[in-house]
């Protein structure tokens, strides 16, 4: 048997068992069904188990659970399990000897009444919580009216992002005593704690900074031309003598540099 609240869980209305209830099936895949089939709810049927009781290795039966949940036998599912001292979600494994339809599955698990099956009350996320806080914290057991009048008000902290265990603390914590009225008393702590709404986040804010590609120290685009701070760049060239395009003969910036040297300081000129 599997750990309490995880293992097969039989689908409901099933049709009384044949021979020929996995005839459709390969041979393997036949026979692990009807051996899951023979099998009490609870039972653990996860491949570990299944391989040490059955002549097929685990990649084997991995196969063979894959191709029993494409055939309408088998479906994997979350089902909330509430106990005296906590509530929490299991994995359980469905199974079915008749083989059923998507949309047969598909309500089965949400808790719907499948087709086939008489309507049953669905219980949303937040009356199960009101339901079961009785068992957290005995003084504030609600009735089944006070369930569905403060459900509302759970869904809200569930559409603000808030989970189970934190709607619990805020309910259950530092509780007066005697507690006169547990249904206001919750009431209040859902009015008075609820947190705020969601906000989108906006666009993040990046933060850049542009460095120098050669010696690695920040600056401002227009500083580093060419990804180069002005020491690494070296430098800047002298500009051309003449119109722009002129070709300069050789020599010629050799010969000005000389007449500039000979040249006469303005200071010690002398005018007739």
């Amino acid at each position: 048997m599997a750990n309490p609240g995880y293992g097969k869980r039989s689908a409901p209305g099933e049709r009384p068992r044949t021979d020929r209830d996995f005839a459709h099936l390969l041979p393997r895949d036949a026979a692990v069904a009807a051996y899951i089939d023979r099998l009490a709810d609870g039972s653990d049927i996860s491949v570990k188990t299944l391989a040490k009781h059955l002549p097929y290795g685990q990649c084997a039966l991995r196969t063979t659970l894959n191709r029993l949940q494409a055939a309408g036998h088998l479906r994997r599912g979350r089902e909330c399990v509430i106990t005296e001292e906590v509530m929490f979600w299991v994995t359980r494994t469905f199974f079915s000897r008749t083989a059923r339809v998507d949309a047969w599955w598909n309500a089965y698990i949400r808790g719907d009444a499948p087709p086939d099956q008489p309507q049953r009350p669905t219980r949303s996320r937040a009356f199960v919580l009101l339901a079961a806080l009785g068992r957290t914290a005995p003084a504030l057991s609600l009735s089944a009216a006070d369930c569905v009048r403060l459900e509302p008000q759970v869904s809200e902290w569930f559409a603000r992002g808030a989970t189970e265990a934190e709607l619990l603390h805020v309910l259950t914590a530092g509780l007066p005593s005697p507690v006169h009225c547990a249904a206001r008393l919750v009431e209040r702590r859902l009015r008075d704690k609820l947190p705020p709404e969601r906000v989108a986040p906006g666009p993040e804010a990046v933060l850049r900074r542009l460095e120098c590609g050669e010696c690695g120290v920040p600056g401002s685009p227009e500083a580093l031309l060419g990804g180069l701070c002005r020491p690494c760049r070296g430098p800047s060239p002298e500009p051309p003598i003449g119109p722009p395009g002129a070709v300069q003969p050789p020599g010629v910036r050799e010969r000005m540099s000389a007449v500039r040297a000979g040249l006469v300081p303005r200071s010690e000129r002398t005018y007739r």
